[in-house]
């Protein structure tokens, strides 16, 4: 089999520090009958371990060449090949009890993390390897420099944990920057919610989308319906000092006084 040229436009680096493979895989503690799904095998760094514990998984690949090898190298039993791109794919095909891995290109990352919120119900956990830039702005605390709307989104509806560095060497071709593997566990029916899901997300999109200016300033009209004083949030703060209990606050208040996303 020749060998496969790494393309760009995919955002392809392939892992290949068995070391690493192996932490990632004791990480994730596959179990036989786990219903797992792979995003970006690739060269399948992942998929063959992966498979020494599991009965079966579904892997997304996005390139025909990876996809055409993966089919030759595996048995359809164990594993199902789907040639996609993994954000144009329903993942509530797949049913509930759904455990998420991959190593996600950097470029389909952060849209990627978004749309799967949307199964955040059928999922067990997710374990991925992102830039590490990204994974600190998933963990960060408000009042950091990372703490953004993707931290308040994802922060919203998983505990989030980084568990280790991954280093530029651990791949061929090694990228410009080092990686991190994150686990994320869905929050259960106990968790806060708002009484708006749509409403708080434009909430803290509107607060993150002028990050140097006060909430009274992006927040505009609807700064005069927010009970400031009994949220425990100043409308002197900027977004980045706000907690996710806030936003749901905010959102709340704003919701109570009428106003819909």
């Amino acid at each position: 089999m020749t060998a496969h040229q790494a393309r760009k436009r995919f955002g392809q680096n392939f892992l290949v520090d068995l070391g690493v493979v192996d932490a990632i895989v004791r990480a994730i503690a596959p179990q036989p009958k786990d219903l797992m799904i792979e995003i970006g095998p690739g060269l399948s760094a992942l998929t063959a371990p992966l498979l020494d514990h599991l009965e079966k998984l579904t892997a997304i690949e996005i390139d025909r060449d990876l996809a055409a090898r993966l089919r030759q190298r595996f048995s359809a039993d164990r594993l199902a090949v789907i040639e996609a791109d993994a954000l144009q794919v329903d993942f509530t095909q797949f049913g509930q009890g759904l455990r998420i891995v991959g190593n996600l290109p950097y470029n389909i990352s952060s849209p990627l993390l978004f749309a799967l919120v949307d199964c955040a119900d059928l999922v067990c956990d997710q374990h991925f390897m992102l830039q590490r830039e990204v994974v600190d702005r998933m963990v960060a605390e408000p009042g950091s420099s990372e703490y953004s709307r993707l931290s308040v989104m994802l922060q919203y509806r998983y505990q989030i944990y980084k568990l280790f560095d991954v280093a530029p060497e651990a791949f061929d071709p090694p990228p410009r920057v080092t990686s991190a593997i994150v686990r994320m566990i869905p929050k259960g029916a106990e968790r806060l919610r708002a009484q708006d899901d749509k409403l708080f997300a434009t909430v803290v999109q509107r607060a993150f989308s002028q990050r140097r200016k006060m909430l009274r300033g992006v927040l505009g009209e609807w700064t005069t319906l927010i009970p400031w004083e009994k949220l425990g949030v100043l409308p002197t703060w900027r977004a980045e000092q706000v907690s996710v209990t806030g936003f749901v606050g905010i959102a709340d208040a704003l919701y109570g006084s009428g106003i819909r996303a």
